[in-house]
């Protein structure tokens, strides 16, 4: 039997997503989990719709496991998360389709990136946000934003080193958007980012270089000539990971 599920996790304590020996990780909790459910030793093989780098976080990771069990999916819920800590949580299980792959049938993702703009930083938002001290321009963030929609390749804005072939990927929306957190009593800015698929630390070198140009420290011509040329160089620093959630992933 397929089973879909909707993940929640806290990166913070988390090596990634990728099962890694000796190390903690989402995909390897949950494997551990299954295997018992499962029994007999069994080797259960969990996908997700795409690896989180460690300190990344998740509200809406995807993924799928095929079991020998036929389980109802609100008591294969419940029999999960019984077995996990507290920062990783399954919110929503289903029976999906044979065919069904968290990765491979996704169509698309959208990541939140968010940062504390203010002198102080509250330690209620600190794990999940950037601390930034100085001013950023909103304003002048979502102008640039619109320099990163559409189909490019980001040699310039990605890991030197990757699995995929192909560094061309899709960015179907950008927003920047200032708003004031009652609970951090200070203004958070969300850089939210939807595209088909994203390259590792992707997301977080486009952040860094947008923070920059928030700063007045980068114009918009760099950004056209580091996505043109592929100069890493002209990106700005990758922003940390504590600052990263996956929010949303979408299929048909």
């Amino acid at each position: 039997m397929n089973f879909k599920l909707l993940l929640q996790y806290d990166g913070t304590d988390f090596h990634g997503w990728q099962i890694q020996n000796g190390e903690r990780t989402v995909q390897g909790e949950l494997q551990r989990v299954f295997s018992l459910l499962e029994g007999n030793g069994a080797n259960v093989h969990v996908a997700g719709s795409g690896r989180t780098d460690a300190g990344v976080h998740a509200e809406g990771q995807v993924a799928s496991v095929k079991l020998a069990r036929n389980f109802a999916p609100e008591r294969l819920r419940a029999a999960i998360n019984g077995n996990l800590w507290r920062d990783l949580r399954v919110l929503a299980v289903e029976k999906a389709a044979d065919d069904f792959h968290a990765r491979f049938s996704a169509k698309g993702k959208t990541y939140v990136y968010r940062v504390v703009n203010a002198p102080v930083v509250s330690p209620f938002v600190c794990r999940y946000a950037q601390h930034e001290a100085r001013p950023l321009d909103v304003g002048r963030m979502n102008e640039a934003a619109r320099l990163f929609l559409g189909k490019h390749d980001w040699t310039a804005f990605s890991c030197a080193q990757t699995d995929s072939e192909s560094r061309i990927r899709t960015i179907t929306d950008f927003s920047v958007e200032s708003t004031w957190n009652q609970q951090a009593n200070a203004a958070i800015i969300e850089f939210r980012i939807t595209g088909e698929g994203f390259l590792r630390y992707m997301v977080r070198s486009i952040v860094g270089t947008m923070l920059e140009v928030g700063r007045g420290e980068k114009d918009f011509d760099t950004i056209q000539t580091a996505i043109v040329s592929g100069d890493r160089n002209l990106a700005g620093a990758t922003a940390p990971a504590h600052g990263l959630t996956l929010l949303k992933v979408y299929y048909d």
